[in-house]
């Protein structure tokens, strides 16, 4: 018989590390994995990509502000209750613009292979 799986929040595990962000997976089936991430107060990740998976996220807590393109001088910036996407491979970075909140996203990641590459800082270019 089919039923339906709750995972608690002491349940979640955290997994593949960047800088700057706490990662807690809750699922990880068949190409999908579901997972909660936090960028704490004023905190800038490292740079990193989600290899050939797509992200699909929905922003629960604070303001993101993601950085990405040439040199990382794109921004897309999101609030509480957006949701967005990040197309395989694309470099970035997120950050916590807020002094005063953490940033809370439930994050979609479909796909197959790795979950997380860290890379160095883009070059900017004058």
């Amino acid at each position: 018989m089919k039923h339906i799986d709750v995972v608690r929040d002491e349940e979640l595990c955290g997994f593949d590390s960047t800088n700057g962000i706490r990662r807690q997976k809750a699922f990880d089936r068949k190409g999908i994995v579901v997972a909660r991430t936090q960028v704490p107060r004023s905190a800038a990740s490292g740079w990193h990509h989600h290899g050939k998976r797509h992200l699909y996220a929905y922003l629960v807590a604070g303001q993101l502000r993601l950085e990405y393109g040439p040199g990382g001088t794109m921004v897309a910036e999101t609030r509480r209750g957006d949701f967005f996407h990040i197309p395989p491979r694309l470099v970035h970075r997120d950050v916590n613009p807020s002094p005063d909140e953490d940033v809370v996203v439930v994050n979609v990641l479909v796909g197959e292979g790795e979950n997380v590459f860290n890379v160095p800082a883009p070059v900017r270019r004058r």
